[in-house]
């Protein structure tokens, strides 16, 4: 089993900062990507950012050039900087996790962006 605890969510303006982390505990040998999930208050779940093991990095159209996502493999720690926040990014950001199998889910945290 892996758990997975997200912080770092919060409230912000249109055009500020968060950066969002998620700390992978258990059994954590086998992970082989990371990422996050965007829920939005309208009920669309999109996948925002995810890393592999290996390095490979995806984006939602919708965030490329203002996301970054990063992982420190020793800390087991995935990292979802924000930068330029609009409203639309608003929405509850769950950190995932997959051994290839498996896919583990951490409780989320809010994300709300004024405007």
């Amino acid at each position: 089993q892996v758990q997975l605890v997200e912080s770092g969510g919060g409230f912000v303006q249109a055009g500020g900062s968060l950066r969002l982390s998620c700390a992978a505990s258990g059994h954590t040998v086998n992970i082989n990507a990371m990422g996050w999930y965007r829920q939005s208050p309208g009920g669309l779940r999109v996948l925002v950012a995810a890393i592999t093991s290996g390095g490979d990095i995806n984006y939602a159209d919708s965030v490329k050039g203002r996301f970054t996502i990063s992982r420190d493999s020793a800390r087991n720690t995935a990292y979802l900087q924000m930068d330029d926040l609009q409203p639309e990014d608003t929405g509850v950001y769950t950190c995932m996790a997959t051994d290839g199998g498996t896919h583990y889910r951490g409780q989320g945290t809010q994300v709300n962006v004024s405007s």
